[in-house]
């Protein structure tokens, strides 16, 4: 709670909120004294997760999670991923990805105004470096349906950096640069931060969407099923939940697995019941470290080549600041260490400093002019007793946000081209599969039945009777596979891949009328010298002509 007592007279809350793709979390600061971080459920972690239920309601937090144990189809887990995408299933009806997200950000302007006692004068927002126009003008509308008063946006790298030379107090000359590397939940992000005359520049950022806590996670997971691998039909249970009562163990297993984690971060062992198996295994950091070495060798490998491509050498750095909750594992500190040879450094809760550091950039009016065409802002932090010389900075100026027609892809975004030596690219949504994997999923269709039936025919002395029949099988095995199967989301060569067909704006199953008329659609691929099939190798949504007309994307599960 924050004291009232220390502020006196006519007080102005601000109010920095890190909407993550996970978690949530959010700092309160007042005219007088520490700034505070906000509670939810105890934790200053709010849950991310989004549930719709039968009643259309929405609920966040630990509130959605408890509710998708019964209905797991309500729920979004992360609905920072669909900031593309117009509108989002859950259960029984669509809703605006734009409804999802204020959900998140009016709970915490609630609990803000609940501590505060009056709503906060300001608020800043942090998104990702890469973001353009497009996705920042969608949290823009998210904000003000929560009824927040938003008077900025700061890049999250930028709004770490604040955090470093402020909080921190840590000396950072004009032309230097410190390396942000961001293990959050869902993702990992790396950016090279350089000083200027007026605040921070981006000077070059990339990211990876399949290493975080949750790949982490699986590591614990992946170690208690090693041990337990005999209860095979338990697993399957586990893994493929129909009951409640194994939904609700699979939520246990996974909340326990993430507490093993952290456990192991602070002591040497940790140990991990799993529900339905009734036993608890046990785990020590060396076997952790050793298995989730793969997914921090990557991260490591990434910010090195980060560094190259900007020709950032180690004689310009500062600093490696950890940021982000998974980053308080030791490995990852270790391992930069041993690469970089530069000693990083580490707070007791870095999941907090991108919402903080954000407050040390002052918001600019709301009244000002449209987002400017920068992807990354830059921002510099309020000066510290340590360094007077710090200027004061401006956010990314917010007024009302654009319209948009239509859900726009980070790489089709002209908006993502920077200002500075190494643009900051966002690369295609790689929860959407590539060419290769398409190509191997039609093979898997089509080559073995045909083959097979086409070498029936020939066994069969290319008798009428049995050419009758094989063309029937051949149709009825293209409508089963392709039109009942690919319309509920997945043909045998999808399925195989780990592939899913959905429609492009509700991520639901295509059913089969749709995927019987997509099929008639690739005429349009192969007319032009099948370009149409070839035109996935550099669509931003990876379509071909006829997924383009009827709506659809190819993703993987």
């Amino acid at each position: 709670m924050v004291d009232r007592r220390l502020y006196s007279g006519r007080v102005t809350f601000r109010l920095g909120i890190d909407l993550g793709t996970s978690t949530t979390v959010a700092v309160l600061s007042g005219a007088a004294g520490p700034a505070r971080t906000l509670l939810f459920d105890a934790s200053p972690l709010l849950s991310s997760a989004v549930f719709a239920g039968p009643d259309a309601d929405l609920r966040t937090g630990q509130d959605a999670e408890r509710a998708a144990t019964a209905h797991p189809d309500g729920l979004e887990p992360n609905p920072k991923r669909r900031i593309d995408e117009d509108t989002v299933w859950l259960g029984r009806r669509e809703y605006p990805v734009v409804d999802i997200l204020a959900a998140i950000l009016a709970r915490v302007a609630a609990e803000a105004r609940r501590v505060a006692g009056e709503d906060p004068q300001s608020v800043v927002l942090t998104h990702p470096a890469a973001w353009g126009r497009a996705r920042l003008n969608v949290l823009v509308q998210a904000a003000d349906q929560a009824g927040l008063a938003i008077a900025g946006l700061v890049p999250e790298p930028v709004a770490a950096a604040a955090y470093f030379v402020t909080a921190l107090q840590r000396n950072l000359a004009v032309g230097r640069c410190v390396v942000v590397y961001d293990l959050g939940a869902g993702t990992f992000d790396v950016s090279v931060v350089q000083r200027t005359q007026n605040g921070f520049d981006v000077v070059a950022s990339d990211g990876l969407t399949d290493v975080g806590g949750l790949d982490l996670d699986a590591v614990i997971v992946a170690h208690a099923r090693g041990l337990t691998g005999t209860a095979t039909g338990v697993w399957g249970s586990l893994d493929w939940p129909q009951t409640l009562a194994d939904r609700q163990a699979r939520h246990a297993l996974w909340s326990g697995a993430r507490a093993a984690k952290e456990q192991l971060t602070r002591h040497a062992t940790a140990d991990l019941y799993v529900p339905l198996v009734d036993t608890a295994v046990h785990l020590t950091r060396d076997e952790f470290e050793k298995a989730a070495h793969p997914h921090l060798e990557r991260t490591v490998a990434l910010t090195v080549a980060v560094l190259r491509d900007a020709g950032v050498g180690p004689e310009r750095i500062d600093g490696v600041f950890l940021v982000g909750g998974s980053s308080r594992i030791p490995l990852a500190a270790t391992m930069l260490h041993r690469t970089l040879r530069i000693t990083p450094t580490v707070v007791d809760q870095p999941e907090l400093v991108v919402a903080e550091g954000c407050l040390h950039a002052p918001a600019t009016s709301a009244g000002d002019p449209v987002l400017a065409d920068a992807a990354v802002a830059t921002a510099a932090p309020a000066a510290a007793p340590a360094d007077q010389g710090l200027t004061q900075p401006t956010a990314t100026p917010v007024v009302a946000p654009v319209a948009i027609a239509a859900p726009v892809a980070a790489a089709a975004d002209p908006d993502l081209t920077q200002p500075t030596a190494t643009p900051v690219t966002a690369p295609v949504d790689t929860r959407l599969t590539n060419w290769l994997r398409r190509v191997g999923a039609f093979l898997i269709d089509f080559v073995p039945p045909y083959a097979l039936i086409g070498t029936a025919g020939g066994v069969l002395n290319q008798a009428v009777a049995a050419m009758v029949i094989c063309i029937v099988l051949g149709v009825g095995w293209h409508a089963y596979n392709r039109w009942y199967l690919g319309g509920r989301g997945a043909s045998v060569g999808k399925k195989a891949l780990g592939l899913r067909l959905v429609r492009e704006k509700t991520g639901q199953p295509i059913g089969v009328a749709v995927a019987f008329v997509r099929d008639l659609a690739h005429f349009t691929d192969w007319i032009p010298a099948y370009i149409g099939f070839l035109f996935p190798l550099w669509s931003s949504k990876r379509q071909t002509f006829a997924d383009k007309i009827v709506g659809t994307v190819v993703g993987k599960v």
